[in-house]
């Protein structure tokens, strides 16, 4: 099968720009990743992030379902630690009523946020992300319909309840979330946007460990950051407004959006800054479609990939949409090469 090409959107906020102006950003791109052909679209849960204005995902899929008509959505994903794994299912339950076939439950147990932000998500107490597995199978109960006899629950639905279940997929950066998703039998995709080493190892681990559920078999993607435009230099200089924003994020430094690229070019970093740009180069591709796309099959035949998600962060939107609109018409170029 050939690799499936997907969208990761944060809803990142620019310099100047606002937390309206970013998620009607993220409504316009989800519109023409339909038209350009890409798999799904997943929007981000981050909480008192004041660059990305993500912080609902269950919402935003709302909001775009209704303006869209046939890409799958989801959640990228919800951190299911913070809730009760029953207003979860409701949640995704109502959305897949209102899109039959369309909606992905993506979730993850990393807390999205600072700790101050965990502790007003639970009143104030502890988050327990040790009970993640347990809630993993609570939430399959509640949207399959499947609470057993013996469950103090039994006899409850998530309503409304829609003809087919919303799939569940298992998104980590790390090792334990893939042997996770392969003891439930769920679709895992690695998060190398995040993490840029060992996800070819998870995601072996992944397939070799996998335990089948209902007949279903492994599916793995990773996401990875990516920023194309017609030529290496136009695509370098584009993608300088995001090394020096994940620089100064690693740095704990006071940021009020991604920078433009000539305040990136003109940032004087210091040696260690420079290393982390090289370091962070390593979660994500650059460079013309060409270069681009060759970059994401070689990976995603490294992590024996059925799917890769790209997630695009550029200080001017339109640049943005550029890396997307190259990316689709590189594809569409190859599959069309291949059908001759």
């Amino acid at each position: 099968m050939p690799l499936r090409f997907s969208i990761l959107d944060q809803s990142p906020i620019s310099q100047g720009q606002t937390a309206r102006e970013a998620l009607a950003d993220t409504v316009q791109l989800a519109q023409q990743a339909e038209q350009w052909g890409y798999t799904r679209f997943w929007v981000s849960e981050h909480h008192d992030a004041k660059t990305l204005a993500g912080s609902s995902p269950e919402i935003l899929i709302s909001h775009i379902g209704a303006r869209t008509s046939s890409i799958r959505l989801g959640s990228g994903g919800v951190m299911l630690p913070h809730y009760s794994a029953f207003k979860v299912a409701e949640n995704f339950n109502l959305l897949e009523n209102l899109y039959p076939g369309r909606i992905d439950a993506g979730v993850g147990r990393a807390p999205g946020g600072m700790p101050r932000a965990s502790f007003a998500l639970s009143n104030g107490r502890l988050r327990d992300a040790g009970r993640f597995p347990e809630q993993l199978d609570e939430l399959r109960m509640y949207l399959e319909n499947s609470i057993p006899e013996s469950h103090d629950y039994y006899g409850m639905t998530a309503t409304p309840v829609p003809p087919q279940a919303s799939p569940i997929w298992m998104l980590g950066s790390g090792e334990g979330s893939s042997q996770l998703a392969a003891e439930k039998g769920l679709p895992y995709m690695f998060a190398h946007f995040i993490n840029g080493e060992g996800g070819q190892d998870f995601a072996a681990n992944y397939r070799k460990n996998f335990i089948p559920h209902k007949g279903n078999g492994p599916y793995t993607g990773f996401a990875i950051f990516a920023v194309c435009q017609e030529t290496r230099e136009q695509a370098e200089y584009i993608a300088s407004s995001l090394d020096l924003s994940l620089a100064m994020g690693a740095q704990g430094m006071p940021s009020d959006g991604t920078p433009p690229p000539e305040q990136a070019a003109a940032y004087e970093y210091s040696k260690f800054e420079k290393l982390l740009v090289a370091e962070n180069r390593r979660r994500m591709v650059v460079g013309d479609p060409k270069q681009v796309v060759d970059q994401l099959e070689a990976l995603g035949a490294e992590y024996g990939a059925d799917e890769v998600m790209i997630v695009s962060v550029a200080y001017d939107f339109k640049d943005k949409l550029t890396t997307f609109r190259l990316i689709a018409e590189e594809m569409a170029k190859r599959t069309s090469i291949k059908k001759q």
